[in-house]
């Protein structure tokens, strides 16, 4: 009796192995099939204007989504836990316009310390989110779009219908996105840094693994003891937070700013992160593949650019590639389920 249970554990611990290498395969050959999009889009834009090949574009190309890319990254955690957040536009905006405007009332103020106003700007605007998604218990996306119109309210309300422009604020300021480290533009090394960083969390880390859990099967989870309420709250909490940095670089990278600022950030993002196989069903996806898809769109919106097309058309191809994404998530998602079902059955 026992021998035939050691084996039929055996034989579930093979399965489940067998399933966490078939669900890493799976991830990996969606990355690489962003990189093959990516090179196939830069050859065939290439043939057609040899400018879009030059260093100095696909530096541009990098800038253009740096910002994008860390909201990205806060996004990919609050999406592992089948949540969402849309208001992450609406905090972008907010931040960049109440630290331009403190350095636009106080110019003295040095310039970390308005890094670390928007930061806790945005953390708090995170945290107000998951109170109410976790504690709240609404679904986060009918509280996000609540507060996405409360957030950019509440910006106009402290805008006042004014804006600050590049005039106005120190040049100490406007330098965080001009500065170059090691001949990098510094916007690309935080991005990457922060990408970075947040890929190794997620990859070697208790809590990182908990999110992914949580994500795949949220009542399993909470029977396994994950304080699942907590881990909701520290993804909003972290999305806020890099949002409000977002914010802080977007002041200074576009240097006017009014209560205007970063609307409709929130579809780019969502976008680069569903385009870059992070299920929205969440509990799968990875960092890596949130900035691929960020620099995929980055890359086709600079190609519509260079050859004068209709920006419509980036708007048209957000929007197919967010559905395309979404129904390949799908599918992949009931293949997966059919292959591990067959596997513990055998």
């Amino acid at each position: 009796m026992s021998t035939t249970t050691t084996r039929v554990e055996e034989s579930r611990r093979r399965a489940l192995s067998g399933g966490k290498r078939l669900v890493a395969l799976v991830g990996r050959v969606r990355e690489l099939g962003l990189i093959v999009v990516l090179l196939a889009i830069i050859a065939l834009v290439g043939l057609q204007t040899p400018r879009f090949l030059t260093p100095g574009n696909f530096e541009q190309i990098l800038l253009s989504i740096a910002i994008l890319a860390i909201v990205a990254v806060g996004e990919t955690m609050v999406i592992l836990t089948r949540n969402v957040d849309l208001s992450v536009g609406s905090t972008v905006g907010m931040t960049a316009f109440v630290c331009a405007d403190v350095l636009k009332n106080h110019p003295q103020t040095p310039v970390i310390l308005i890094v670390l106003l928007g930061c806790a700007l945005g953390a708090v605007l995170g945290a107000v989110n998951g109170l109410i998604v976790a504690l709240g218990r609404v679904p986060a996306i009918v509280a996000t779009l609540g507060t996405l119109y409360l957030y950019r309210g509440l910006d106009s309300y402290i805008a006042g219908g004014t804006q600050v422009s590049a005039y106005d604020v120190p040049d100490s300021f406007l330098s965080l996105a001009t500065t170059h480290i090691l001949g990098v533009p510094a916007l690309i090394v935080f991005a990457a840094a922060i990408a970075l960083i947040f890929a190794y969390l997620l990859r070697a880390t208790r809590t990182g693994r908990e999110l992914y859990a949580l994500g795949s099967n949220p009542e399993a989870a909470r029977l396994a003891g994950l304080r699942a309420e907590r881990l909701i709250f520290l993804t909003f909490l972290l999305c806020g937070l890099l949002s409000g940095f977002a914010g802080v670089l977007w002041g200074a990278r576009f240097a006017t700013v009014d209560s205007g600022a970063a609307t409709g950030l929130e579809l780019q993002v969502i976008a680069a992160v569903v385009v870059g196989g992070v299920n929205i069903f969440g509990g799968s996806g990875t960092i890596l593949g949130a900035m691929l898809g960020a620099i995929v769109l980055g890359t086709i919106d600079n190609a519509l650019t260079l050859l004068k097309l209709s920006q419509f058309w980036l708007q048209a191809i957000d929007g197919a590639a967010i559905l395309a994404a979404v129904t390949l998530d799908a599918l992949i998602t009931r293949w997966l389920q059919r292959r591990l079902r067959s596997g513990r059955q055998r």
